[in-house]
């Protein structure tokens, strides 16, 4: 039974987002900078004096961190949420419940997989429901009175499942998601569990309660020495949950940068990019390209803004089968001759 309780513990007791520096805006010197996940923060718990430091005593988990940055630097674990959309796929609805998948916020009344809060659902997992075309349905508490996520929820989760839904838009089937509140009339029917309440829900049995709510492990670090680690994990289930696939040819929505023929071929667009999806050699005659991983940008616009010429717009739609090659931004030609 200890061991049970251990990682429960283990689970719920660490809310804390991981932050990955070299992907944080503020650390590349973008110019205007970055303080998205310190305006949207309801508990005043990040600071950034040049790096994101977040406040673990003032952080509840909420998420609404995560779903505001632009870079991926602050991010959840992506996979249990949408492993608990799948599985609820297969499965055979409870006795009074719609089919399809449900997520709850531990604050509501109704049974379901729960989140600590329903911030915690990200693009990834509404374009995933997408893909496995299974209805979703996301439930929140009494957010103008909860002390974990707070009034402004409701509104985030609706702009990511609006982002979902234009990025699905290549696939011609969109994510059928339905956001309300919770039902008091379905009060009962399934067991939450909130992080702050896990002592006492071990006290009453805490196998039973805790089956429901998804794992939230924390995330390891980084290993920047590899750069298919630079990507974030969210924006990599983007691209894998675009399904049906949609033919090669296909606009996706998906923003990233082009160059005009303004540019200095200086390294500021390269040197700001929070994943290094931008690349730019010197050739041996003098010349200079510029290349984009596509499928690693993460349209930020850190480049447009910091580029001195502003030879740099973010164009919103590529084709489909760009996702999987590079793009040539720029080649200067042989300076030399």
């Amino acid at each position: 039974m200890l061991d049970g309780v251990f990682k429960l513990l283990g689970d719920y007791g660490n809310p804390v987002p991981r932050y990955t520096g070299p992907r944080c805006l503020s650390e590349r010197l973008a110019v205007g900078g970055c303080d998205l996940c310190q305006a949207v923060c309801p508990h005043e718990a990040i600071l950034i004096p040049q790096s994101v430091v977040i406040d673990p005593a003032a952080c509840t988990g909420c998420g609404l961190c995560v779903q505001a940055c632009p870079s991926g630097a602050l991010e959840y674990d992506v996979t249990a949420t949408m492993n608990a959309v799948r599985e609820q796929k297969a499965g055979t609805p409870a006795k009074g419940q719609p089919a399809g998948a449900k997520l709850v916020c531990s604050k509501s009344e109704e049974g379901g997989k729960t989140l600590p809060c329903l911030a915690r659902v990200t693009v990834s997992t509404v374009v995933a429901a997408g893909a496995w075309d299974v209805p979703l349905t996301l439930v929140h508490g009494d957010c103008d009175g909860c002390s974990l996520g707070g009034s402004e929820v409701p509104a985030s989760v609706a702009r990511v499942v609006e982002e979902a839904n234009r990025l699905r838009g290549s696939t011609g089937r969109e994510a059928r998601v339905t956001l309300r509140p919770h039902d008091p009339s379905l009060a009962g029917r399934g067991e939450q569990v909130s992080r702050r309440g896990m002592f006492g829900a071990l006290a009453k049995g805490a196998r039973s309660v805790a089956a429901q709510s998804i794992p939230d492990s924390p995330l390891p670090f980084v290993n920047w020495s590899e750069p298919e680690d630079r990507v974030p994990a969210e924006w990599q289930w983007r691209v894998r949950a675009l399904r049906p696939a949609p033919a090669p040819e296909t606009a996706v929505y998906w923003p990233a940068p082009v160059v005009d023929d303004t540019c200095i071929d200086c390294p500021v667009c390269a040197n700001v990019c929070p994943t290094d999806a931008i690349t730019r050699e010197v050739q041996p005659d003098g010349s200079v390209t510029l290349v984009l991983s596509l499928a690693a940008c993460t349209g930020c616009d850190a480049c447009a803004r910091s580029c001195p010429p502003q030879a740099i717009h973010m164009q919103e739609h590529w084709r489909f089968d760009a996702l999987e090659q590079l793009v040539l931004l720029r080649d200067s030609g042989n300076i030399l001759q």
